[in-house]
């Protein structure tokens, strides 16, 4: 009589998820295994998302390979020959032009107006991350004080202006435009880039302290050639036919948290699915995002059953989960388009242009995707990103043509002739993109999430089966959150931890 295989069950086809699958699957005791990838929608990959848009190549997710000097995703790209393109691609030589900034009424900025004021921002933030630095022991502990990365640079900015005594670096007599009020717009324009990397909608809400932890690989930041995509084909390939179940939404996890059993099951975990068809499992790995969790622990009845316990389900609530949408644009116009960075009035001053919609405001810039494209990408952040997702192509057009029209004087009736932009936020397989660590919360929630059910530190001869419910996805990743290469390491961990319980 043959041995029942041990089946585990990954929930998602993105990248934790078919790492994990990938992982397993090579094992050399692989056949021991059944292994099944259950995904909600109708196509692998989850926030990896490769795509065109008038003939040139784009990303709606992830972009960028964040360092190559030990990354696992520059690793894959790299040996199955996704770097190198006859084809332009997204950001394929990076920022190759230099900025032009712009203020609201179509005043372009010096650099040497911008520097002094680019200069303390970087000092700041290299202060947050534990870079070195040039702050002075004094300003250091008075700013170490902060809660959040928003109150610290704040804070850090008005010492500036207090030990600045001769300023001028900033031009006077742009119309409406003050020194002090056109200072403050451009320190919010490096606010904004800031919230674009963090996908936080305040850096008011981003933790001070736990910025320090994050760490990343050495190495320039990458595009792919031909598309994130293909990191995630690559590691489907190697999974047997039949792995991936596509469009099997879960709807329930029904696990044992204690000695009793399902009732009529022999494996300890049991998955519903929208379609009314169950299956059971030994293990299953959830790689779902941080805001399906969300989600989940606060619907009526929950996506767990039982609910996770506290501690995991206060990690959950605690943690941020940003949306970061990108809009490209495109235009029949032969204007050579730059790399546009873009200073505003604040959304209620009676200086602002009404024509600007209040959701460009803390838009830091736009830029053609490579040198001369008619294709120019710009990234919403937080609540300017969800309302764009529920704007008409036609508003989103016109609020675009009408800030370039006002910041580039040479650009009057600037009119861009289509847009695309993602729907991360509103997705109900992702509702956002990717996890930060708010005020309030901290690393150890990271590690509370990627804790596996029931804990096994309370383990007992007898208890009730281990590592029914295990979690992975950048979310669970304490230093690399909110990347790939964190996602990805996070699946091979899980896969090691099923491999470890059972000595292989």
């Amino acid at each position: 009589m043959a041995i029942p295989k041990t089946k585990i069950v990954i929930i998602g086809a993105g990248m934790a998820g078919l790492t994990a699958a990938n992982r397993l699957c090579k094992s050399p005791n692989h056949h021991l295994f059944d292994i099944s990838v259950v995904e909600g929608g109708a196509r692998i990959g989850g926030r990896i998302k490769s795509s065109e848009f008038h003939g040139d190549a784009i990303e709606l997710g992830a972009t960028y390979i964040h360092g190559t000097e030990g990354s696992p995703i520059y690793k894959i790209a790299d040996e199955s020959n996704l770097l190198h393109s006859q084809t332009p691609w997204e950001s394929m030589n990076g920022f190759s032009q230099s900025p032009l900034t712009a203020a609201e009424g179509g005043h372009l900025l010096n650099p040497s107006s911008i520097s002094p004021i680019s200069q303390i921002f970087k000092t700041l933030i290299n202060s947050i991350r534990g870079n070195e630095t040039i702050l002075t022991s004094e300003i250091a502990t008075r700013l170490s004080k902060n809660l959040s990365v928003g109150s610290f640079l704040r804070e850090g900015f008005e010492i500036y202006r207090e030990s600045s005594k001769n300023r001028n670096g900033v031009e006077l007599g742009f119309g409406r435009w003050s020194s002090e009020k056109l200072e403050d717009a451009i320190f919010a324009m490096f606010e904004n880039i800031e919230r674009s990397i963090s996908a936080v909608d305040e850096l008011d809400g981003l933790d001070y302290i736990s910025e320090k932890e994050y760490t990343r690989f050495p190495g320039e930041d990458l595009t792919i050639a031909r598309g994130y995509s293909g990191v995630i084909e690559s590691l489907a390939s190697d999974l047997p036919v039949g792995t991936i179940q596509l469009s099997r939404k879960v709807s329930k996890i029904e696990w044992q948290p204690d000695d009793n059993q399902i009732s009529g099951e022999d494996r300890p975990v049991k998955l519903h699915f929208s379609d009314g068809s169950t299956m059971s499992a030994d293990h299953v790995i959830v790689t779902v995002s941080l805001g399906v969790l969300k989600r989940g622990i606060s619907e009526d009845g929950g996506f767990f059953d039982p609910a996770l316990p506290s501690f995991k389900t206060d990690a959950i609530s605690r943690l941020g989960y940003g949306v970061l949408d990108k809009v490209f644009l495109h235009t029949l116009d032969s204007f050579d388009f730059p790399f546009l960075k873009m200073v505003f009035h604040e959304a209620d001053s009676d200086s602002r242009n009404c024509e600007i919609p209040k959701w460009m405001r803390r838009n830091p810039s736009m830029y053609p995707i490579y040198r001369n494209s008619r294709v120019v990408v710009s990234w919403l952040v937080g609540r300017d990103a969800l309302e764009v997702e529920a704007l008409g192509e036609d508003d989103i057009v016109e609020g675009f043509s009408a800030t370039v029209s006002n910041l580039l004087s040479g650009a009057k009736e600037f009119k861009f002739a289509e847009a695309l932009r993602t729907r991360w936020g509103s997705d109900p397989l992702f509702l956002g993109s990717y996890s930060y660590v708010a005020v309030g919360s901290s690393g150890d929630d990271i590690d509370a999430l990627a804790e596996p059910m029931p804990l096994l530190r309370n383990s007992e001869v007898g208890s009730s089966p281990q590592l029914q419910i295990l979690f992975a996805g950048e979310a669970t990743h304490r230093t690399l959150y909110s990347t790939t290469h964190g996602a990805y390491l996070s699946g091979v961990r899980e896969a090691e931890r099923i491999l470890e319980h059972y000595g292989l």
